[in-house]
Formats: C-alpha cells, sequence, structure tokens
C-alpha cells in the first residue's frame, strides 16, 4: 500500500488566543509523522493563524482541497478550541474523503478565559451542522483527545484503514471469470445492485481463457518464468511437469486479463472444465494471486470477493475465502472453516504440497486436477465477514473471532483451520435463515469496527446483525 496522507483542517472561534493554534499545527503534524502519514496543511499566513472560522476562510480552505484533489486520503478535522461550524461545512462538505474529528481537551488548572479550550463543547456543534447537511464523518472515544497522546495514535491507525476501504471501494471493479457453475445457485447475485454501489462486474466467459492458453506456446519465456515462480511459492515436487506448465500458462493469462480490465479483484469458476480439459485445478493460483495482493475467490463468488477486498484493504494483509465445513467435536463455539486450496501461503503452517484434487479425481479419474494447495492454517486473530444481495441492497455481516492451535488430522483434504467464535451457534443460525451463501471470508487481525464504519458511515451498504 501506498504511504497515505492526511489534510489537516483547523478549526478557530476567534476570540480563543492564537496560540492554541500555533500548538495545535506543531502538535498535529508530529502525531500523523510519528504514525507514518503524510501531512497537507494550509499555509498559516492563508487565512488567520492557517485556520477557519469563517464563510470565506471556509471557501479558502476548500480551494486548497480542490488543488490538491487526489494527494490527501482522509481529513482531519482538529478543534484547538470551539471551532466554528459555518467555516468548517464551507471548507470540507466537497472534501470527498472521510472525515476523522478530533477536539482537544481542557486542562485543570488552565480553564481561565486566557488559556480555556471549549472544544468539548464546539465539537458537538460542528457534528451537528454536519448532520444536517449529510456530510459523513468519523468519531472515536473518548469524545476529546490530545493529538500527542497514545489514545489518538490508535485513532489515526484505525482511520487510515477506514480511509483505505472507502476510497479503494467507492468505484471498483470484480472480474467474474466464468459462469455461476450450474450446481452453486448459493453464488448468484444482483449484477444491478452492485453497480449501484459503484461496483462493475466484468463477465469473461471460459472460452476467451482457454483460447488464450492455446496461444501461448510451451516455449514462451513468460510460461518458464511462471514455472519457476510457482515452484518457489509452492511444493510442486509430486506434480507433473506438464501440468506445472499448464498452470503457469493458465496464470499468465488470468494476469492479462485482470492486467487489461484494471481488475481490482476476480472470482473464478474452478471446476469443472479445466480439470476435464486442461487436467489442473487452479487452487494455488487464487493462493498465489490473494498473496500478491489481488484478492481471488473461488467458484465465482464475487459476493465473498468483495469483502475479502474490503477486509484486504482494511489489514493490509491477505483475505481468504473459506467454506463453512465441519464441526468440531461438540465445541458450539468451534468449526473447521476449509477449502481446496486458495489461501495465502502466508496464512499456511508450513509450505503447501500440490496435489491432485481428490473430489475430482473420485469424479473424472486420477491426474485429472492438479493444482490443489494442501496445508493447515496458521493460528491468529481474525476478522470474518460475506455479503449477499437482497432488494436492491448490498448486505454484509461482519464479525471478529480467532484461528486456532487445534489439530485437524492428516487425513482431512484441503487446507483448512480450526475457528472459535463466542457465540457461534446463533451466528450459524441468523447466516442460514438469511440467506447467506456457505462461504466465508476472513483475514489476520481485528477490523471489525474499521469495516463496519467503512460500510456503514460512508458506503452506505447494509449491516445485518447476527
Amino acid at each position: 500500500m501506498k504511504k497515505m496522507t492526511m489534510a489537516v483542517y483547523f478549526g478557530n472561534r476567534g476570540f480563543f488566543p492564537a496560540s492554541l493554534i500555533a500548538g495545535a499545527r506543531k502538535e498535529m503534524q508530529q502525531a500523523l509523522e510519528s504514525q507514518g502519514f503524510g501531512v497537507l496543511m494550509l499555509d498559516e499566513k492563508a487565512t488567520r493563524f492557517g485556520a477557519v472560522e469563517t464563510t470565506d476562510e471556509g471557501k479558502v480552505y476548500a480551494d486548497f482541497l480542490e488543488q490538491n484533489r487526489g494527494k490527501y486520503d482522509g481529513v482531519v478535522l482538529c478543534l484547538p478550541n470551539f471551532g466554528d461550524e459555518t467555516g468548517a461545512i464551507t471548507a470540507l462538505r466537497d472534501c470527498g474523503v472521510p472525515i476523522l474529528i478530533q477536539a482537544y481537551p481542557d486542562d485543570i488548572g488552565k480553564m481561565d478565559f486566557a488559556q480555556r479550550r471549549d472544544a468539548f463543547c464546539g465539537k458537538f456543534s460542528v457534528m451537528d451542522v454536519f448532520c444536517q447537511y449529510g456530510l459523513p464523518f468519523t468519531v472515536y472515544e473518548p469524545h476529546v483527545v490530545h493529538p500527542l497522546s497514545d489514545v489518538f495514535s490508535r485513532q489515526l491507525q484505525e482511520f487510515g484503514a477506514v480511509c483505505r476501504v472507502v476510497n479503494k471501494m467507492r468505484r471498483f471493479t470484480v472480474g467474474a471469470i466464468g459462469a455461476r457453475t450450474t450446481a452453486f445457485k448459493t453464488v448468484r447475485f444482483d449484477e444491478l445492485t452492485l453497480q449501484k454501489y459503484g461496483i462493475t462486474v466484468e463477465a469473461f466467459d471460459l472460452s476467451e481463457v482457454l483460447l488464450r492458453i492455446e496461444k501461448l506456446g510451451a516455449t514462451d519465456e513468460r510460461v518458464a518464468d511462471k514455472v519457476t515462480l510457482l515452484e518457489n511459492y509452492s511444493d510442486f515436487s509430486c506434480c507433473p511437469k506438464n501440468k506445472t506448465e499448464v498452470l503457469a500458462k493458465l496464470s499468465i493469462v488470468i494476469d492479462d486479463i485482470i492486467k487489461e480490465y484494471s481488475l481490482d479483484c476476480v472470482a473464478i469458476r474452478c471446476w469443472n472444465e479445466f480439470e476435464q480439459l486442461l487436467g489442473v485445478s487452479p487452487c494455488v493460483l487464487l493462493s498465489l494471486l490473494n498473496d500478491t495482493g489481488i484478492v481471488a475467490a473461488c467458484e465465482v463468488d464475487v459476493l465473498n470477493a468483495i469483502p475479502m477486498y474490503a477486509l484486504q484493504l482494511a489489514s493490509e494483509m491477505p483475505s481468504i475465502c473459506l467454506d463453512w465445513n465441519n464441526n468440531y467435536g461438540d465445541d458450539p463455539d468451534k468449526c473447521i472453516l476449509f477449502h481446496c486450496g486458495p489461501v495465502a501461503q502466508t496464512y499456511m503452517i508450513e509450505k503447501g504440497e500440490i496435489v491432485d484434487h481428490k473430489m475430482f479425481a473420485k469424479a473424472y479419474g486420477e491426474g485429472c486436477a492438479w493444482g490443489t494447495n494442501v496445508g493447515r492454517i496458521k493460528d491468529f486473530d481474525m476478522t470474518y465477514s460475506s455479503s449477499k444481495t437482497e432488494n436492491g441492497k448490498l448486505v454484509f455481516y461482519v464479525g471478529e473471532g480467532e484461528v486456532t492451535k487445534d489439530v485437524i488430522e492428516k487425513d482431512f483434504f484441503g487446507c483448512a483451520g480450526v475457528i472459535k467464535i463466542d457465540g457461534m451457534q446463533k451466528k450459524l443460525i441468523s447466516i442460514g435463515k438469511n440467506g447467506y451463501r456457505h462461504h466465508v471470508s476472513l483475514t489476520k487481525g481485528s477490523f471489525a469496527s474499521v469495516v463496519l464504519e467503512a460500510f456503514k458511515t460512508y458506503l452506505g451498504y447494509e449491516i445485518q446483525e447476527l
């Protein structure tokens, strides 16, 4: 991810001392830079003290943002004192990015007229007017916080993650490579509903993929390079060389389609044409894509590619799409999540092993589906999500849990892990009764609050409480 930059707005109420603004400019810059953010500030000579109080000063700041459009990812609205709400709405109503409102605390012993801030009160006025104008904003507990506190440092990191999700998901493109497998009605979705939310779906017939593969000669330099990349990525020692070459060609074709159509994520029809016509299963290719920053869901599950994309943006880590697959003994809060092998190597305990897909081998004969990347998933705290389209709305559920160290027996096929979620049984019933699919997406870390803030406050997605 590129370095993020925050534009900083300083609110003012003229009868407060100028020293409060000067101090805030230094402290806010220090706070942002210490957390790895670039800083964009209005010159202190452009308005009184470089802050905004009046409508005219708000216009100056709005022009400043317009001149720097595309150079900032979010706005930190800083209130060193009460801050005037009229100037604030004029300055920021068209900023086009998430806004974090921060207000300075007053200090006991510094409550005389020369030092008192009243930002505690002024923050309500700014929020009130923003609500009246329908301008979304972000606030965190506590109501007032000093920029150089550890609490504000954590708020900045969370807000930065919100900005990543919001700014990338206002408009993005999902590639549906292949039609939905006939038997999998569970992955149906409403393409026009997604378009209302700025999500474009580009659909590709598998015949195009197969034709592109045919045109790639065995001596193509890219094929040899991709074979080397794949063999370094996972353990291909058991995979026949000719199948590795086919997987390399398929990988190149998918890469080309992603590049040509500027796809942000993909959902791929992974069976049964690849197995019957090419003798491979593309699991490891999805694993590699997820590890290199391109979200890839299997079984043409577009509605899990979307939460995968959000989770990846929030965590800056790969995301995974897995089946809600098995109970784990009689523990009501644990189950096994599984898939054939699209899990990013980053999350696997050991290097994956490329094998023939057992399910397809049983159906079509041995040697028909090389490419499954089998292994076990590491333990880590995780955030999970999935989505559906319903009655013209895009609806998500979001939660947190953990992948545990619990052992899954060696003979269990695929790449799997045991997860623990408090109150899981109630959540599973809610997932089923509300028509969500059998897949769920997850990423490492606790990011439910980030995703929910981005989805509800800025993107307008519907949220289902499980």
